[in-house]
């Protein structure tokens, strides 16, 4: 079976152009169901560089289905059998105001940006600088 990932190395995310965030800003818990912005900043707002992406990414599914614990390794398996889409589709990334990096391991963290590391990694030529995916259509 194939294995997909959505790791990037050595590379920066920047805000979608239509964000309407003009700084990061924590997501909003609404109810008592975490939303994937609250999964997914938590990870990695209290983790930078532990994890990679796919770690997020399978995080933030595993989370919102419940799954227990013995079921994680061939859920996750499964899960990347198939192409997912990568944090340039998160909404930390489209809604919220915040740039990923991805260090030369993969692993993440988050910068908001108004911060002079965002426009740092935005102006560094080592990093594959990408946008975060439009939430409207142009």
């Amino acid at each position: 079976m194939k294995v997909h990932t959505t790791n990037y190395k050595d590379a920066f995310i920047q805000v979608a152009d239509d964000s309407p965030a003009k700084a990061g800003e924590i997501p909003p818990v609404k109810g008592i169901e975490k939303s994937v912005a609250n999964i997914q900043f938590e990870m990695i707002g209290e983790n930078p560089y532990k994890f990679t992406s796919d770690d997020v990414l399978f995080h933030t599914y595993a989370v919102k289905k419940g799954l227990e614990k013995d079921e994680l390794p061939a859920e996750r398996e499964n899960f990347f059998s198939k192409g997912q889409p990568c944090l340039r589709a998160s909404p930390l990334t489209k809604r919220y105001g915040w740039g990923v990096h991805s260090n030369a391991e993969g692993k993440v963290a988050l910068y908001s940006v108004d911060s002079d590391d965002y426009k740092k990694f935005s102006d560094d030529e080592k990093l594959e600088v990408v946008k975060a995916m439009r939430s409207k259509r142009a």
